[in-house]
């Protein structure tokens, strides 16, 4: 495939991930909004929001199987549709139940486009022959502070139906241009050789498209049914990552406040270094791969992320927690995108959903068990069980570096 095409093809992958972090802060930033018109209570709308992760997970599996038999770049382009369409339905609803009913439509879209956009990822990476999946996460980053930046703003002058309205036409405009180039498009097959990142270990060839074994592929062939075990390893590569983020984006401002008697100004500001961290370490993820190799890079990022989440945790003062709180940004930056990379690599699709799939669990994991912990014990101490985490996360990196295959 000619290097214009697949330049063609990364900018339009890099447009839907965008767009996915865009649309979802877009919706979170009304969350207030909707529980307002809804007259939920706290416990209710936890329940409605159930939908979105419930939907999520089904759904997530189930597109794996999609992209093997239509291919990932259509199933990108009808669960952008999707997606767009079914953000514009919360204000539309006026009882905790129906709020529940659409939610679970928006999460299922969501967790769609989520295994298929990382698929097409995949398949572009090996051709590529470049580490550079960590941009696309960039970009969902990206997208997800100025979805969140232009919700801040608008939120005083537009209802929830109307801003949301917005996010539909802009999700569906986006999907029209990028998604004529994703159609017109076959996924790429890789180039001959492994995608070249540095560092010790045995090299493996990548998997196809849509998961097909390339000719040569012997270290898949003789790993048999062992692979299906290394994808959950890297699946829980994954849910260390994401228990870390869900943990951060949910705790940390309360964190601040409790513990450290910041003012509500500089409790929000302990997210944004962290979701600034991870952005930044996101865009020099491939300079890092490239120069470090898959293993160096998860423990180091493992470990970088747990010493920071242990200064964020227990430091007496707020800017050694905001130290902290960026640090961690930083370590956890680029564990998800080679987790599913991998994973990708090796199963296809389907190693996609079920590396998604763990890692979206611990998303889903990580504020509750964080609220458990704190009951028992204290918030500080129950935000260090991001730390162990994380390090988890480097001792996996370190043991199966066999299977990253620098």
């Amino acid at each position: 495939m000619p290097d214009h095409t697949l330049a063609r093809l990364r900018v339009a992958l890099t447009a839907f991930f965008a767009l996915d972090g865009f649309v979802f802060a877009g919706w979170v930033v009304r969350i207030p909004a909707i529980k307002h018109q809804t007259h939920a209570s706290a416990g209710a709308l936890g329940m409605a929001l159930l939908g979105v992760s419930a939907g999520a997970v089904i759904t997530m599996t189930l597109t794996g199987r999609l992209c093997r038999r239509y291919g990932s770049h259509p199933v990108t382009v009808v669960c952008a549709v999707l997606l767009s369409l079914s953000v514009a339905l919360p204000p539309l609803t006026h009882s905790v139940w129906a709020l529940g009913a659409v939610l679970l439509v928006f999460g299922a879209a969501y967790g769609g486009i989520n295994v298929a956009f990382n698929s097409a990822a995949v398949d572009l990476v090996a051709a590529l022959r470049r580490p550079v999946m960590p941009t696309f996460h960039a970009a969902f980053s990206l997208g997800g502070m100025a979805g969140a930046g232009l919700g801040a703003i608008v939120a005083g002058h537009l209802s929830p139906t109307r801003h949301l309205l917005g996010l539909t036409v802009l999700g569906l405009a986006v999907t029209v241009v990028a998604g004529r180039t994703l159609l017109r498009i076959q996924p790429p097959a890789p180039a001959d050789g492994p995608v070249p990142v540095h560092g010790p270990g045995p090299v493996d060839e990548p998997a196809g498209p849509s998961g097909r074994e390339r000719p040569g592929g012997s270290a898949v062939r003789r790993a048999g049914g062992r692979t299906r075990g290394v994808v959950l390893v890297l699946g829980l590569v994954a849910l260390c990552t994401a228990y870390g983020e869900g943990a951060m984006a949910d705790w940390g401002a309360l964190h601040f406040e409790q513990d450290l008697d910041a003012s509500p100004a500089a409790a929000a500001v302990g997210y944004s270094c962290f979701a600034l961290a991870m952005t930044v370490g996101r865009l020099s993820g491939t300079v890092l791969l490239e120069r470090l190799g898959r293993t160096r890079t998860v423990v180091a990022g493992g470990a970088t992320a747990a010493a920071g989440m242990l200064l964020g945790a227990l430091a007496p003062s707020v800017w050694a927690a905001l130290l902290g709180f960026a640090v961690t940004g930083l370590g956890l930056a680029n564990l998800f995108p080679v987790a599913v990379e991998r994973a990708g690599a090796l199963a296809g699709p389907s190693g996609v959903a079920t590396a998604s799939t763990l890692g979206y669990g611990g998303m889903l994991l990580g504020p509750p068990a964080i609220g458990f912990m704190a009951d028992w014990l204290s918030l500080p101490a129950a935000l260090t069980s991001v730390a162990a985490l994380a390090a988890v996360a480097a001792t996996i990196g370190f043991v199966t570096r066999r299977a990253l295959h620098d």
